[in-house]
């Protein structure tokens, strides 16, 4: 993907891979395959980068340090990403390590589903693939093509489903049409967030809570 931060430049260049193997990499962490293939490996990398990504920030994020994570050679990954944006960008982007294409929650309430949906994003968060979305969302002026492309992968299918779940809610009698907007749509991932940066997690009776004493009184029906 062109644009995107990561450049030929030094130590992510493809050419730097030139010669290299996957004997020459770093041995395999204990307990993890050096033979997989396919799509286990594929899927080892992406937790991998998850992980290190959490761990590192963007800045510090490396073809070699993920490769041994992740127990393979780093030529693995020289073949099939040319920077550490592409790589991120397609884990973000897969149904299984990543985030894939979310699906709306179908309790037939309102609260019901707002509960399921900040709940699943709440604990998304407490695992790598979650901690690794903090410093691509809050690096916004140091990143700005990754971010953009972040929101479109990640953050925008989720407020979709959420706006659909409103208008769902509307036609129950449960919310205000006026409520419909991508704004009030982004208060509760918003809070989520907030709170899982002040605290380490969001706890479940905080998210019942955000939803019960913040989101449901915003979005009721108003005369």
């Amino acid at each position: 993907m062109t644009g995107l931060p990561g450049s030929s430049a030094d130590p992510h260049s493809p050419a730097a891979a030139e010669g290299a193997s996957d004997a020459s990499a770093a041995p395999a962490p204990a307990g993890k395959s050096s033979r997989r293939r396919g799509s286990a490996l594929t899927r080892a990398i992406y937790e991998a980068t998850f992980e290190e990504l959490a761990d590192v920030d963007f800045e510090g994020l490396a073809f070699d340090k993920i490769a041994a994570r992740a127990g393979t050679g780093k030529s693995a990954l020289y073949r099939r990403w040319s920077t550490p944006a592409e790589l991120v960008l397609a884990a973000l982007a897969d149904p299984v390590a990543g985030f894939g294409t979310p699906v709306a929650p179908e309790t037939g309430t309102l609260r019901g589903d707002l509960i399921v949906m900040l709940d699943a994003f709440a604990r998304v968060l407490d695992e790598p693939r979650g901690r690794a979305l903090v410093p691509l969302l809050t690096q916004r002026t140091r990143h700005p093509e990754l971010f953009t492309q972040v929101q479109r992968l990640v953050t925008l299918p989720h407020q979709e489903i959420l706006l659909r779940m409103l208008r769902l809610a509307v036609d129950r009698g449960e919310a205000d049409p006026r409520c419909v907007t991508p704004r009030v749509a982004s208060v509760g991932p918003r809070m989520i967030f907030a709170e899982a940066m002040a605290r380490g997690t969001a706890p479940e009776r905080e998210v019942r809570a955000i939803v019960d004493e913040v989101l449901l009184p915003l979005m009721a029906p108003r005369r």
